[in-house]
């Protein structure tokens, strides 16, 4: 496909101001009383988002932000969605604890009957409790990480889902992509030290090995702004790919630098969900990157794109998917006025949209999965990504 599909973050329309932190008291209510309180619905709920407004990853929390506020904007029926906002920034030097700390401070909110976010992974582990324990269903639109709802334990069965596919099935498309498309014999696996990216290396390591590739796997603190000489120069000259699943678009912009000025510049770069920015596409004709699955075609992203100067911001699509799952319950627990958020949860669980932004039908397993998935693939094209399955 020759359709150029990313977008720079622009400034935010007018609609923010009414997403500022919500009211709403501190409930001494114990979990299982504040599940079952009833609210009156009225004209508008509150509805909590966390996503990375500053930080590292605050490229990547703009887009998140602007989808759930456009689908609030745009929501045609009643109640209408006021969001309670806190910022989790992923990636800073409190992360996830101050995801947890956000999570605290909406989940005693009496009135708060849902939750969209939180972006990282990490961040989905670490306020998981606050959200179990206060009866909320939280509903990531970029949360990958496969043990999340697959294999052992799911995190918060019946109380978390997403709107993206698992990492199981990523390095699943991005290994056959590596293999049949890109011919590769050795990559070069490069960590970042959180449960996301550690995960999904290891999964995508383990499968390239299983298709006779030759794999070295190694990791980076990204924490801090570090100097990548010396990983780099262990990457030998022959290697086929870099694969790199960070979640922080300037650190992999740094270290594509730093690869060119090294002399290794040839090496194609291959990124995941969280590189999907102007950041990484921009270094080159050798950067690939794996996505969330999105309708190209969708009459919701054109209105999108009018109403923020022809933007995409394609990062934050599945946020909006996230909103429009919560407001489909609220619709339906709210048509006798008054709602719980137990009754939330049941109706989130029995999600049916048949169509949906991501371009599948948008249901759920038992365990929070979306239950169409796959992970398509772009490439950079002149600074831009370029989906090519």
């Amino acid at each position: 496909m020759k359709k150029s599909i990313f977008a720079l973050p622009v400034a935010a329309f007018a609609f923010m101001a009414f997403l500022a932190a919500g009211s709403g008291g501190a409930s001494t209510q114990s979990p299982k009383a504040a599940s079952t309180q009833l609210i009156r619905c009225g004209g508008t709920v509150t509805v909590g988002l966390l996503y990375p407004k500053t930080g590292p990853a605050a490229s990547l929390g703009k887009p998140q932000f602007d989808w759930a506020a456009f689908y609030a904007s745009t929501k045609k029926t009643k109640p209408k969605m006021k969001f309670r906002v806190a910022d989790t920034q992923l990636g800073g030097p409190q992360s996830p604890a101050q995801a947890v700390t956000g999570a605290q401070a909406i989940a005693p909110s009496s009135n708060v009957l849902g939750v969209v976010g939180p972006a990282g992974s990490q961040e989905v582990v670490a306020t998981a409790p606050v959200f179990r324990n206060a009866g909320l269903t939280f509903i990531s639109g970029s949360a990958t990480r496969t043990t999340l709802t697959i294999g052992g334990t799911p995190v918060a069965r019946g109380y978390f889902y997403r709107t993206v596919p698992p990492d199981a099935q990523q390095s699943t498309d991005v290994v056959n992509y590596m293999v049949s498309k890109l011919k590769v014999a050795r990559v070069f696996v490069i960590d970042e030290q959180n449960a996301y990216s550690a995960g999904l290396a290891d999964e995508v390591g383990a499968k390239l090995k299983a298709r006779d590739v030759a794999v070295t796997r190694e990791s980076v603190n990204n924490q801090t702004q570090p100097d990548y000489s010396s990983l780099i120069a262990k990457i030998p000259s022959n290697t086929s790919v870099v694969y790199i699943p960070w979640q922080l678009p300037p650190r992999a912009q740094a270290f594509g630098r730093q690869m060119r000025q090294a002399g290794k510049g040839s090496i194609k770069l291959f990124g995941s969900d969280g590189l999907f920015d102007p950041l990484f596409a921009g270094l080159g004709s050798n950067v690939y990157d794996s996505f969330f699955p999105i309708d190209l075609k969708s009459k919701v992203l054109r209105a999108f794109a009018r109403r923020h100067g022809g933007q995409q911001e394609l990062f934050g699509a599945p946020s909006y998917a996230a909103a429009q799952v919560l407001g489909t319950a609220l619709d339906k627990a709210c048509k006798n006025g008054t709602a719980t958020r137990a009754e939330v949860r049941r109706l989130v669980a029995r999600t049916n949209i048949k169509k949906s932004l991501l371009g599948i039908p948008l249901s759920f397993t038992r365990n929070g999965d979306v239950k169409r998935r796959n992970f398509p693939i772009y490439h950079s094209v002149n600074g831009k990504f370029v989906r090519v399955t």
